[in-house]
């Protein structure tokens, strides 16, 4: 972990030392505590307003909120985790706790998503009793809410995977009270209930591409993926275009947490004397070109590369 820092500067240490000051995450815990905040005040509102008015487009709304409090809430931990300095025992520390919390975060959202389309089933069946104007109220308070939570968070969504989970969750809640509204408008007008169950189902079923999108990002990171952009083919044959460069093998590009990544490999060179101006011209490669700056390079000659054949290319 030495070197990460010697390149992240004096001024990102404040917070634990343990990450470098470039972890997007943790530039954005105010806005998540916030955003945190005012979703829970409104999840409570709505469930009650779910379970008053008998109408399913809120519940399901509701449990949108309690899955955004559920991101937002494992995102705020899984900064505060990622800043704590890493361990003899933990020698990256707990970097990679905000890929599990995405990935919890994830789970939990498809699992609500199927309660919701089963009970969206059964009132088609058997339509129950709706009070169109609570729940009208109701939503409309919610969009404040939504939006509201939107401006915090559409600054760091860019950047940080799980203020992008947190932020494209807020604003799928945002169209879900849209929704609401729209149903609440017709049980008033028409009498016609089906719509309700109807507007919780298309709630529910919005927002699975984008949990699943969440789910596949997380786990690519998990299985040690090779970050989008680095293309490990092309930076072999990169470093093996550097003058005194026989060949490199045992090329690894990975993603500790968002927004910091690493790179290993083996560069077997004409004269290892010759090692450090190699090291320096790959660092300044993986950093110009892919913006990592936790490189491991090994130089050898082709008797130390023999030695290890046995290792995976």
């Amino acid at each position: 972990m030495g070197h990460g820092h010697a390149h992240g500067g004096g001024h990102g240490h404040s917070h634990g030392g343990g990450i470098p000051s470039g972890s997007a995450a943790a530039r954005n815990k105010g806005r998540l505590a916030w955003a945190l905040a005012l979703t829970l005040t409104y999840m409570f509102a709505e469930v009650v307003g779910g379970l008053l008015t008998g109408s399913l487009a809120l519940l399901a709304d509701a449990a949108h909120m309690v899955t955004d409090a559920g991101g937002l809430a494992l995102s705020l931990l899984a900064i505060h985790y990622a800043g704590k300095a890493p361990t003899p025992g933990k020698s990256f520390g707990y970097m990679r706790f905000e890929i599990l919390a995405a990935l919890a975060n994830a789970v939990v959202l498809l699992g609500v998503t199927v309660y919701i389309l089963f009970e969206a089933y059964r009132r088609f069946v058997e339509p129950t009793e709706i009070l169109g104007w609570p729940m009208m109220l109701v939503a409309l308070v919610g969009l404040g809410v939504n939006l509201a939570s939107m401006r915090l968070l559409s600054g760091g969504s860019s950047e940080s995977l799980n203020v992008k989970g947190a932020y494209f969750e807020v604003f799928s809640d945002m169209l879900g009270s849209l929704g609401v509204i729209v149903a609440a408008l017709v049980v008033m007008w028409t009498g016609v209930r089906w719509v309700d169950p109807l507007v919780g189902a298309g709630i529910g079923l919005f927002i699975v591409p984008r949990t699943w999108r969440l789910l596949s990002e997380a786990l690519h990171i998990l299985l040690e993926g090779t970050p989008p952009g680095v293309d490990l083919a092309a930076l072999k044959a990169e470093i093996e275009a550097m003058p005194g460069v026989r060949r490199a093998y045992d090329l690894h590009a990975w993603t500790l947490t968002s927004g910091f990544d690493a790179m290993s490999g083996h560069v077997v060179v004409d004269d290892p004397a010759g090692g450090p101006a190699v090291i320096r011209a790959v660092r300044g490669l993986m950093k110009e070109r892919h913006g990592i700056e936790h490189v491991t390079v090994q130089v050898e000659d082709e008797a130390l590369a023999a030695e290890g054949a046995h290792l995976p290319v």
